[in-house]
């Protein structure tokens, strides 16, 4: 009998069955009976043995020696950690101690759990993590307009009519904030039903080729096509006159702020005609049923949290907001946005700021773009101490070559770690996790963000490897750690009851929520039904599950945010000029930095390439194959060249992620097919200064041919 797990390396949750074949390797397929993926998976899933048995994982507790490593005991890591954790707080300040949080954590609920209790212990302002790299503006206007951050709306994919998608490319991500195995299947459904499937980017990617119109757009242009929308829909008096109405503020305030962008005033800055602005407009209300779909494209812009709110709008006035076939919510079995709500984690902004660049917490966390300079700046508040966790910010974050410097000049620095990566090279402890088949999984997050309302715990279908922790264990054991060291009887009675938690484990915590919540399930209830558990489609909820009762469709915040907007128009900031802009991308063997060491995910052609148009390959004397630099403000990388007629002219593209030729990564695979990080050329002071999302997205750029020297940094 096959082993039945779920794949954790993206959102779409697909439940895999894993084998062994004649040779006694380990083989993955997709799981037919799974109600959510029905059998689906993609590349990444296929290639799960390959980080279970990587010769290159970490298999113990390494500490730095001089330029090696050496084994050391968990015991004996563990106390290293907290007693320097402990000693920087002690001799300056709690907020010596710094925390990053990657991505993979959201991919497991133990970490998930564990950190949610960490916050407390770790009592420290300088927390980061990835979401404000691609997320942070959504999240942002959930709070505002919704009242709870992680009330998120996702495409009711399998009802809809029209799907209108901006910024996103779900044929290669299985959908981002949208948790959809088998997307393409999913779009062409819309397409055989008689719907429309529209996709608005700067470049033909491989959701637009599928769709049935793709409209290019001007990057970082994103609010201005949104705000034209809105105003077609108040000027023609298209609003939807429905049941939203009687628990929304502000339409007025909505109306008012739009009404100087008409579709020909942001026509030129766009790249999109104001008749085809109308017509993106006019189908949202047309169709019977439709929905605006917006992602990480736009949120990693200069103005990400003016996207999010106007593409959140836009559904709303449409009427497209919480009814079948539209953007809905989920009920999830353990529900995290209800569990937010009850225990007031709705989200905050502007309670400290970061020290050098200014920049605002949201939900007890600072931007990761503030990151270097919090390591950099000396002072009170300085971050002594690194702990991070699951995390690659080198690569992931912009200036990765500044963090590394700072990395070098911190007192201590500690990572939970599969790999001796890019950034975890720099720690002087790594401590390893289970991989990926040796550790339980239920999507705490991502039944969250499903187009369809299911339920799946597995089992871990491997053994544990010997000397490797969960993050559970290791986060309560720091912070039981920390707690006796800081003493008293509060203290002490925190750390019994750490102590007490760690023991329990995190499926009783799962067990509970999931008793708790709409469905009543117990987690032997899931345990019963290991291909998982249909809990039908996604329903109507509103106005019952926002926390005020009520929706605010113009908050102060964002409305206000339309001056900077109104300049940078003004200035000409936003027009189109003789330099390059660049954009990001995503490959469907790839997941950020963290799937480069597989074999199989990196064979074949090179994937981190510069993709060029013709007519501008033709003018800067490019070819296809022929080496190019690339040179923003604050770096520059030099890059294989890829001439692609689906980019549109005036911009380029580099993939995210890669980068991994540094000194002290010990990544073979990776290694061989190191291209170069894309944030060599993001700058950290450029931000959506609203949010502090990081600016990936819109980076002007020069190109020049590599027989022609690039310019030196000062003549840049």
């Amino acid at each position: 009998m096959p082993l039945l797990h779920t794949c954790p390396l993206c959102e779409a949750l697909c439940g895999i069955e894993i084998d062994h074949d004649s040779n006694g390797r380990l083989t993955v397929r997709g799981d037919p009976q799974d109600p959510l993926s029905r059998g689906h998976i993609c590349p990444k899933a296929a290639a799960l043995p390959d980080l279970q048995d990587d010769p290159d994982r970490v298999r113990a507790p390494l500490r730095r020696q001089g330029s090696g490593w050496i084994s050391v005991s968990w015991d004996s890591a563990m106390t290293q950690l907290a007693e320097r954790i402990h000693r920087a707080q002690r001799d300056f300040g709690q907020n010596a101690l710094g925390v990053y949080i990657g991505s993979p954590n959201v991919h497991h609920y133990d970490n998930l759990l564990a950190l949610l209790v960490m916050g407390r212990v770790f009592q420290t302002h300088n927390r980061f993590s990835a979401s404000s790299v691609d997320q942070l503006p959504q999240l942002f206007s959930q709070w505002a307009m919704l009242g709870n951050q992680s009330l998120f709306p996702v495409p009711d994919l399998d009802r809809t009519d029209h799907l209108l998608i901006l910024g996103a490319n779900p044929a290669v991500s299985n959908g981002s904030i949208m948790t959809a195995p088998g997307v393409m299947k999913r779009l062409a459904a819309i397409r055989s039903r008689g719907g429309c499937v529209v996709v608005v980017d700067p470049r033909r990617t491989r959701t637009a080729q599928a769709a049935d119109r793709h409209v290019p757009l001007r990057p970082g242009t994103d609010p201005l096509l949104l705000l034209a929308m809105v105003h077609v829909i108040f000027a023609e008096g298209r609003v939807d006159d429905g049941a939203w109405r009687s628990f929304c503020d502000g339409l007025d305030r909505l109306e008012a702020a739009a009404a100087p962008w008409t579709p020909q005033r942001v026509a030129t800055l766009t790249g999109i005609a104001p008749d085809q602005i109308r017509r993106l407009a006019v189908e949202l209300v047309d169709a019977p049923r439709a929905a605006l779909y917006c992602r990480v494209g736009s949120c990693t812009q200069r103005f990400g949290g003016l996207s999010t709110w106007l593409a959140l709008a836009l559904n709303i006035i449409t009427g497209n907001l919480d009814r079948p076939g539209g953007m809905m919510f989920t009920t999830p079995a353990a529900d995290m946005p209800a569990l937010a709500a009850r225990f007031g984690w709705l989200g905050h902004t502007g309670a400290w700021r970061s020290r050098a660049a200014g920049l605002p917490e949201f939900g007890d966390e600072l931007p990761a773009c503030a990151m270097a300079s919090e390591l950099e700046l000396p002072g009170e508040d300085q971050v002594k101490v690194l702990l991070t966790v699951a995390g690659n910010p080198v690569l992931s974050t912009p200036n990765g070559t500044r963090l590394a410097r700072a990395l070098d000049g911190l007192d201590f620095m500690a990572s939970l770690d599969l790999y001796i990566n890019e950034t975890s090279s720099h720690a002087n402890l790594i401590l390893p996790p289970p991989p990926p088949l040796s550790r339980d999984h239920y999507g705490l997050v991502f039944h969250t963000l499903a187009v369809h309302n299911t339920a799946r715990y597995t089992k871990a279908p491997l053994e544990r490897p010997p000397r490797t922790r969960r993050e559970w264990d290791v986060l309560l054991d720091l912070g039981a750690r920390l707690l006796r060291h800081r003493g008293g009887v509060v203290n002490s009675a925190q750390s019994v009851a750490m102590t007490k938690l760690r023991g329990a484990g995190p499926a009783r915590v799962l067990d509970m929520a999931l008793r708790v919540g709409p469905h009543a399930l117990s987690l032997s209830r899931l345990q019963a039904t290991p291909h998982g558990v249909d809990l039908g489609p996604l329903s109507p909820c509103l106005p019952g599950r926002l926390p005020r009762g009520r929706i605010d469709l113009a908050p102060d915040l964002l409305v206000g945010d339309l001056r900077r907007l109104k300049v940078a128009v003004d200035d000409g900031s936003l027009a189109p000029t003789d330099r390059l802009l660049l954009v990001g991308r995503r490959d469907l063997r790839s997941n950020n930095s963290w799937m480069h060491n597989s074999a199989r995910l990196m064979k074949g052609r090179s994937r981190c390439t510069l993709l060029v148009n013709p007519q501008d390959a033709r003018a800067m004397g490019l070819v296809e194959g022929g080496l190019a630099w690339v040179r923003s403000a604050v770096g520059q990388v030099q890059v294989p060249v890829q001439v692609d007629p689906d980019i549109m002219p005036g911009v380029v593209s580099l993939p995210h992620g890669f980068g991994h030729g540094r000194e002290g990564s010990r990544q073979s695979v990776a290694a061989a097919h190191a291209g170069v990080s894309a944030n060599d050329l993001t700058d950290p002071a450029v931000v959506d200064e609203l949010t502090g999302n990081a600016v990936f997205n819109g980076v002007p750029v020069t190109v020049q041919a590599v027989e022609i020297q690039p310019a030196s940094r000062d003549e840049a």
